[in-house]
């Protein structure tokens, strides 16, 4: 009779490992971290470039980092720039106290997009506002300061929703604001559209990793104009 109470712990100890493992087991894997958000060492004596942007920006970085290795040592920002209203709240986290030589940035694809009560996340008066704002701060670093228009909305549906062809209405208020403030503009937009049935996911605003590498063509490209002067 003595034996009953350890039998009955020998027992439970029985159902809860394997409840443990199973727990376990259910963990889910951390994700690896996005390689363009990787910091990196800057090589003493180089010029310092940072990229700001969304999604799309990611995808060119990398290979950006290869165009001009040893020509800069090129930045980004840890996160997915999203709309401007993102980057008004993180500017001064991004910019830092470091020296910037040329600061490459684009803001549009996140600010279009529908929200569910129907209205864009940042609508186009809001937008305006908020790339002044943002320029103003990027002017103070005495950086050279490059727009990259917002590359094509593809047809639909998407998901998020957004409209095709509705980045120009944006590009056209960044296009007014970059010129009235002397930023040099990188047309990001006119570089891709010819090969976007090649080099874009179908009904998709990202692109597949050639559209990538091309894209970082144009943006080195600029970088390396920018610096030449």
């Amino acid at each position: 009779m003595k034996l009953r109470p350890f039998l009955l712990s020998l027992l439970s100890v029985s159902f809860l490992v394997p409840s443990l493992a199973e727990e376990k087991k259910a963990e889910p894997k951390k994700r690896a971290p996005n390689p363009s958000l990787i910091p990196v060492q800057d090589v003493e004596g180089l010029p310092r470039v940072l990229l700001i942007g969304d999604s799309i920006s990611m995808g060119y970085t990398v290979p950006t980092r290869k165009l001009l290795e040893s020509v800069a040592n090129v930045h980004r920002i840890p996160q997915n720039g999203g709309p401007t209203k993102n980057g008004v709240a993180n500017i001064e986290k991004w910019l830092g106290s470091g020296k910037w030589d040329v600061i490459h940035f684009n803001w549009g694809i996140h600010d279009l997009k529908f929200m569910p009560d129907g209205k864009r996340q940042v609508e186009t008066a809001d937008y305006e506002a908020n790339l002044r704002s943002l320029v103003a701060r990027m002017k103070k670093t005495g950086a050279k300061l490059i727009w990259a228009t917002t590359t094509p909305i593809p047809k639909g549906p998407l998901v998020p929703d957004r409209k095709f062809g509705e980045e120009a209405e944006y590009n056209a208020i960044a296009e007014k604001v970059m010129k009235e403030n002397g930023v040099a503009i990188n047309d990001l937009n006119a570089w891709i559209t010819p090969k976007l049935a090649e080099m874009q996911k179908p009904q998709d605003v990202h692109y597949h990793d050639d559209g990538s590498d091309y894209l970082a063509q144009k943006v080195a490209q600029e970088i390396r104009a920018a610096l030449g002067k």
